[in-house]
């Protein structure tokens, strides 16, 4: 009986902290606690070293400042920024005379309101295929 009662209290400890966990969560996204302010204005995320990994975002509505962590992956195109989401078609045939190929990208998503491009192209260079 010991073992159910301890259990159960178990079990409520943990309901309690996923709820409270949820609901700071949802005071974040709103724009922090005790705000406000609706229209946020977001700058990009800049890492903390290097060119690549966790960083910091600043946000501003009216004379309100928030810093909130972010993070750029270390694989994201410089060109277009990380904060733009891009859903790329397959990549073309092989440009004999650069030694490049490309495709096309349109926008999918520009998160913290970033300025995307509404279409871009990208390139790399031809991988020669051994057989």
């Amino acid at each position: 009986m010991q073992h159910r009662g301890f259990l159960l209290l178990t079990l409520l400890a943990l309901l309690a902290l996923t709820s409270a966990v949820a609901k700071k969560k949802d005071k974040v996204k709103k724009g922090g606690p005790g705000s406000e302010c609706a229209e946020w204005a977001w700058g990009p995320c800049t890492p903390s070293s290097k060119d690549c990994g966790v960083g910091f975002r600043e946000g501003t509505c009216g004379a309100q400042t928030q810093r909130i962590r972010c993070r750029v992956p270390c694989n994201w195109k410089k060109e277009f920024g990380a904060d733009c989401k891009y859903k790329f078609e397959n990549w073309g045939a092989c440009d004999g005379g650069t030694g490049t190929k490309v495709r096309q990208g349109t926008l999918k998503k520009a998160r913290y309101n970033a300025q995307c491009q509404e279409t871009i192209r990208v390139t790399k260079p031809c991988t020669p295929k051994t057989k």
